[in-house]
């Protein structure tokens, strides 16, 4: 079977998933596009509220595959590079999404697949799931920004060490970091993902694409540049529909 980036609409979520059962759900190049573009379309789909990211079966996804990584001298230097800006341009993609994204992991989340899981708003994963940047394993460093990641959401030193060492981590570990969002019982993370999605739906769309937006630029920005950011936002939605019939239908409550 070769891989493939299957999806469908459950209950108003998107959920796609990473296939490749031959090599542990590694990621193809078609995959990023097929990824982007599902991302695209469900912007202005009505029926979706959320997306979820998830593996086909047992694992998320081993990340890159490994034999085609092995060929690389036999391509040429822009097909290289393009393979690279593809997963780039994925990661890109769910960041600025302005719907949430969740990364529901079984099994294994290993290199860009790690990443990948890295980039989406919340992580639910299983009980007994590992997450590993094992680049530097095979003579590589990270890609699909994990090392921005993975420095910016942990202490240095232990990202310095799932770095340069190549180690697992457990999802647990990760929870107790404040990485992983959500455990759940191995073989339910995708079940407790689409309760989250279903929680996620009830909000503000559009105030949510604003906390997804605000979340980006923070970085870099000084305090009195978010200030303004957040005072534009905020206005923009003061006096719309969405939360003027919310704040009186939770007024009318009380």
């Amino acid at each position: 079977m070769s891989a493939a980036l299957k999806s469908e609409v459950v209950d108003g979520t998107l959920v796609l998933s990473i296939s490749n059962p031959a090599y542990r759900n590694a990621l193809d190049p078609s995959m990023y596009a097929a990824g982007v573009e599902a991302l695209n379309a469900a912007e202005s789909a009505r029926d979706v509220a959320c997306v979820v990211l998830t593996g086909e079966g047992p694992c998320f996804s081993s990340g890159g595959n490994l034999v085609r990584l092995s060929q690389s001298q036999n391509r040429a230097p822009a097909e290289r590079a393009a393979d690279v800006d593809g997963l780039h341009g994925w990661v890109e993609a769910i960041r600025t999404f302005p719907k949430p994204v969740i990364a529901c992991v079984e099994g294994v989340a290993a290199g860009a697949g790690f990443s990948l899981a890295l980039a989406c708003d919340l992580i639910v994963a299983g009980d007994s799931s590992l997450f590993k940047l094992a680049h530097v394993n095979v003579g590589l460093s990270p890609d699909g920004g994990a090392t921005w990641h993975l420095i910016n959401l942990l202490p240095r030193a232990t990202a310095m060490q799932l770095m340069l060492t190549g180690a697992a981590i457990s999802a647990k570990r990760l929870h107790d970091l404040g990485v992983v969002t959500q455990l759940a019982p191995d073989g339910q993370a995708l079940r407790t993902s689409l309760t989250l999605a279903t929680t996620l739906a009830q909000q503000s769309g559009a105030a949510m694409a604003s906390i997804k937006e605000l979340a980006n630029d923070v970085h870099g920005a000084t305090l009195s540049v978010h200030l303004q950011a957040e005072k534009s936002h905020f206005l923009r939605h003061l006096t719309g529909d969405d939360a003027m019939g919310r704040m009186h239908t939770l007024l009318e409550k009380r």
